[in-house]
């Protein structure tokens, strides 16, 4: 058993900063990111996820290396970003949980598909796509895990938790069992592995499987409590 069990984390925050923001999170039911840009960093985001926004702040695309090929629910979707200042709100259209990463510079984690909201634009983001857990745990072909790292300052990476979301500091070799659609975010330095346990079922002895992801630190795992699974992009 772990030494301490995760610790929930911060469902409001009234006074958020970060370099050239500030920022708000509020709501209970389906919580909304506010943020305010004096114009001199800006923010990167799904297009889809802006609640509101000041009409005098500009729009557009956020440059991205390599091909980005996102679709959910079969619509396509890109990479946008903020260019003046102003105001602007983000949700996602589920209860849940906002939560705020602030990284040090060099410091990267990862994160679960469909979980970001926003980032500030200093923030390197890549991902990769898993197709083994995703196959064990869900039957599917596989889901992507993002990855963010912040540059030669500090980051902020904003992302959406169904349900709560809760943190577990791990140790050094010191690990905890999550279940397949629990996990939001963990640091670069936990390593992630399924672990498969084996379950005699019926009156004939029959078999089953009872699988987790298995993360080890040293370093931070984020878990929600409530799982949507989204339709696998193509």
């Amino acid at each position: 058993m772990p030494n301490t069990p995760p610790a929930l984390l911060p469902t409001r925050v009234d006074e958020g900063r970060a370099p050239g923001l500030s920022y708000r999170i509020e709501g209970e039911l389906v919580p909304v990111l506010h943020v305010v840009l004096d114009g001199s960093h800006g923010l990167f985001f799904e297009h889809h996820v802006v609640l509101w926004k000041d009409p005098n702040l500009l729009i557009g695309m956020h440059p991205l290396s390599g091909a980005f090929k996102r679709v959910v629910a079969g619509m396509p979707i890109f990479m946008t970003e903020t260019q003046s200042p102003g105001e602007i709100a983000f949700s996602r259209d589920d209860p849940g949980h906002v939560l705020s990463l602030h990284l040090p510079p060099g410091r990267s984690i990862y994160v679960r598909e469909h979980q970001f909201l926003a980032a500030t634009v200093g923030v390197d983001y890549s991902y990769t796509r898993v197709k083994g857990i995703s196959n064990m745990l869900f039957g599917g072909t596989g889901f992507f895990i993002d990855r963010f790292r912040a540059g030669g300052e500090e980051g902020v990476v904003w992302l959406h938790g169904y349900g709560n979301v809760f943190e577990k500091e791990l140790g050094p070799g010191e690990a905890i069992d999550v279940e397949g659609g629990g996990w939001i975010y963990r640091d670069e330095s936990v390593e992630m592995q399924p672990a498969v346990y084996g379950l005699k079922t019926g009156i004939f002895g029959g078999s089953g499987q009872l699988v987790f992801n298995r993360f080890t630190g040293p370093g931070r795992v984020g878990i929600q409590s409530a799982y949507v699974h989204l339709p696998t992009e193509n």
